[in-house]
């Protein structure tokens, strides 16, 4: 399941607005609501964007609301929503944390989606890491990395092409079971793997369509690349894995204003020579995030990468 172009470096972003971690969000992104997130996402759609993505949590334990609060829009209704106001930017679950829900379930929302989207759909799915949240819903979260394994197997039998499709496995099992609406793209919708550990480098070298790696930075992509190839040759899988990575913060041009030290800045030729290092190592597709002081300056810094960096990205 092959979606990007070969031999081409490709750019989505990460929506704001609908996750609120302390780690990246924008001070604006707070009074920000549905019409900040729709702006940007036709935005993306007019600039050439190859995604959108939207993350996945479903309730945020005290102990950790603090750092990464509560505001998180669940991503199959935010991505129905945007999929109605936009028309050729993919929608991406980035991450969906599968393994909470049965994959029937998980399925009939994304295959939905799929559908109602005209086959724009990429479904990224992760482990998770938050325990209560497993807790609250009756799953096992030491268990979490085989529960997902299962869930991913599954998931590609349930969005496969067949009305009533089957899985038989040791937590899931269903057959004799239709659903409709079916996805859009044939045979599926593309499934990427989302993390950076060993066991979910070899999930997505395994299982996966595309490997979306959780913030490692330029040094340690080579070695981590060795090592998915290394495990999908191993394991037999010979249809090519977009790569994903995702970029150092960006601001086009001279800020003006403090936008941290891991910020890359500049003129447009200079940052497009440092992004097109990602391609060298092996990556098929950058998610961009960019700083900002409210939604106006994140539309301008997305029209500027999108007019002066991204067609030298691939020079």
């Amino acid at each position: 399941m092959q979606i990007l172009p070969e031999g081409r470096l490709e750019y989505g972003i990460q929506l704001p607005v609908q996750s609120q971690s302390t780690l990246y969000a924008e001070a604006w992104e707070a009074a920000a609501g549905p019409a900040e997130i729709a702006r940007i996402a036709r935005a993306a759609d007019r600039l050439g964007y190859l995604y959108v993505a939207c993350c996945d949590h479903v309730a945020i334990p005290r102990r950790l609301a603090a750092a990464m609060g509560t505001t998180w829009y669940d991503p199959v209704a935010t991505l129905a929503y945007l999929a109605g106001v936009t028309e050729r930017v993919r929608l991406l679950s980035h991450v969906a944390v599968v393994g909470l829900r049965h994959p029937l379930a998980t399925a009939k929302q994304y295959a939905t989606l799929d559908r109602l989207s005209g086959g724009r759909l990429i479904l990224g799915v992760g482990a998770g890491h938050v325990q209560e949240e497993f807790e609250a819903l009756g799953v096992d979260f030491a268990a979490r990395g085989s529960v997902l394994d299962e869930a991913v197997d599954a998931l590609k039998a349930a969005l496969g092409p067949d009305e009533f499709p089957e899985f038989e496995g040791e937590r899931f099992s269903f057959a004799g079971l239709g659903q409709r609406p079916r996805p859009v793209q044939a045979p599926r919708p593309p499934v990427w793997i989302g993390g950076s550990s060993l066991a979910a480098v070899r999930r997505a070298a395994v299982r996966g369509d595309g490997w979306l790696p959780q913030g490692d930075p330029r040094d340690r992509l080579p070695a981590q690349l060795a090592r998915l190839r290394e495990l999908r040759e191993e394991a037999g899988v010979e249809e090519p894995i977009a790569v994903g990575a995702i970029a150092e913060p960006l601001y086009v041009g001279d800020p003006g204003w403090e936008v941290g030290r891991r910020t890359l800045t500049g003129k447009p030729d200079r940052l497009a020579e440092s992004l097109r290092e990602y391609a060298a190592i092996g990556v098929h597709q950058i998610q961009v995030r960019f700083r900002s002081r409210d939604a106006g300056e994140l539309l301008d810094q997305m029209a500027a990468f999108a007019a002066d960096i991204a067609p030298h990205l691939n020079d």
